[in-house]
């Protein structure tokens, strides 16, 4: 759940306006979420990205304040995992360390992969230590166990194999 700590619907001296770096987290946050039920209930593209940006992104659900989000990134976050899901899953499988395919992970850490894996692959303009550290604390939201750190191993592999040329993120 994106939700915000305090309103930050008008900024002001108390409170500070939100800056892009924050809107792309809370949007890396809201894909995730939203390919999380697009893996679980089968909703389509189209219908997820319209839901969110007019009910979700920036707007209060159920008494709670979600943070505003860009969303033309969590579009591009969202459309870009869809498109290359049959190219980011078989390198994601091979980053993971155990036998295990992709169904047997958590919907969430699935989608927090994928995700995680289009951006590295995709987003060459963002550097790698935003983008692992950005997915680590995705997981963080999401799971208290070994998650995390499992987000960050793969993510790190992966960075190697995408932009082997740049440094990846040591934890």
């Amino acid at each position: 759940m994106i939700v915000a700590t305090e309103d930050n619907s008008s900024p002001s001296a108390s409170q500070p306006e939100i800056k892009a770096a924050n809107q792309r987290g809370a949007a890396r946050l809201a894909a995730v979420q939203a390919l999380y039920q697009m893996d679980i209930g089968g909703a389509g593209v189209l219908e997820i990205v319209a839901e969110y940006e007019a009910h979700r992104l920036g707007n209060e659900i159920d008494g709670e304040q979600y943070r505003p989000a860009d969303p033309a990134w969590f579009r591009a976050v969202v459309s870009g995992v869809v498109e290359n899901q049959r190219a980011l899953d078989p390198v994601i499988r091979a980053g993971l360390t155990e036998d295990w395919p992709l169904s047997r992970l958590d919907a969430t850490l699935r989608a927090i992969l994928r995700a995680g894996a289009w951006e590295l692959s995709a987003k060459k303009d963002v550097p790698i230590a935003v983008i692992v550290n950005e997915y680590v604390d995705v997981a963080r939201a999401f799971f208290d166990g070994e998650e995390p750190k499992i987000v960050n191993a793969v993510l790190d592999r992966l960075a190697r194999k995408y932009r082997g040329d740049q440094k990846p993120v040591k934890d």
